[in-house]
């Protein structure tokens, strides 16, 4: 049963998250690590409904057909 999860990474010196789509929180980061393997991967959460409304991150590009 897949779910929703947050990925936080830094890349090029930069802070970013991800949304992703995932059976459970590694292979959410392992589908992150995977597109941008340069990435350092910090958290892997569960998507917050309020939060997430209010501070929407971007998709990985196999996500956003």
């Amino acid at each position: 049963m897949p779910g929703h999860y947050t990925v936080g990474l830094v890349a090029k010196g930069k802070a970013d998250r991800v949304a992703v789509v995932a059976e459970d929180a590694l292979i959410a980061a392992l589908r992150v690590k995977a597109e941008r393997p340069d990435a350092t991967i910090t958290y892997v959460r569960r998507q917050n409904r309020r939060g997430d409304a209010r501070h929407p991150s971007h998709t990985l590009a196999a996500n956003r057909r």
